[in-house]
């Protein structure tokens, strides 16, 4: 069965589901459409390689390090045994230890010439939030569209500060960028919110070739329905990251009219 809402599901935007939908989601448009592509281009899936650090403080529990500290301070220092060396008592840190984390993309390749023609990201958190795995992924958007491969950027994450800006009259929580080389620094935004349909889009190829329709929301409904997503979610529970605004409202009169709350 399909989501129960009309566009995209906010409680797919969960941590303990997004990594598995983003995963279903690249696989699920590679094969959609590699039979539309061939026999001229072929869909790949590659994977790119994100490093991560705590942006916190390297003195971590400030008060325990203190409390530590002036009690220490009461304690001789503790003397050698065998060598009569004044050996000082050190403060317990937690140093922020970088993670790795790998996350796939979508690549469309010209059979005969092995080019990329397009490149597809679907973003994830890493991808979003402030820190080095942003930066990172920043640089790489900015080296394609220097390039002269098409691009596609697909961000059904509301939360953290967009990569594509708009001004205020046109912010959403969703966005879908589709930059076609030839017509930069023009790009198309397909901009949707919460209680919108999921926009379909034209995938960009080379100059003179027909463009497939990928069909976002079918395609969501198709990984909902194949990752029991309907048996996982609690829709009496607000979902997380937390709505705002007209939001909430919106949501709980919605999941109470289709019998969900």
């Amino acid at each position: 069965m399909p989501s129960p809402l009309p566009g995209m599901d906010p409680y797919l935007e969960h941590p303990r589901s997004w990594q598995n939908l983003q995963h279903r989601l690249i696989t699920a448009i590679a094969i959609s459409l590699g039979p539309q592509l061939r026999p001229k281009y072929r869909v790949v899936v590659e994977e790119a390689i994100y490093q991560t650090a705590q942006q916190d403080s390297v003195l971590v529990g400030i008060p325990d390090v203190a409390v530590q500290k002036a009690a220490r301070a009461s304690q001789p220092a503790d003397l050698h045994p065998t060598r009569g060396v004044a050996i000082a008592q050190p403060i317990e840190v937690e140093l922020p230890i970088p993670t790795v984390i790998r996350q796939g993309y979508l690549e469309i390749r010209d059979v005969a010439t092995s080019e990329v023609v397009t490149a597809l990201e679907v973003l994830s958190p890493v991808n979003k939030r402030p820190g080095e795995g942003r930066l990172t992924y920043l640089a790489k958007r900015q080296t394609i569209l220097a390039s002269t491969t098409n691009f596609v950027e697909i961000d059904l994450l509301r939360q953290w500060q967009p990569c594509v800006k708009l001004s205020d009259e046109f912010a959403t929580h969703y966005r879908i960028l589709v930059s076609a080389s030839l017509l930069r620094p023009q790009a198309s935004v397909y901009a949707f919110n919460l209680q919108d349909a999921v926009p379909a889009f034209p995938l960009p190829l080379a100059a003179g070739d027909a463009e497939p329709i990928v069909n976002l929301k079918s395609l969501l409904d198709e990984i909902y329905d194949q990752s029991g997503y309907d048996l996982a979610i609690n829709y009496a529970a607000d979902p997380v990251p937390a709505l705002a605004g007209a939001d909430a409202p919106w949501l709980a009169h919605w999941l109470t009219e289709a019998g969900y709350r």
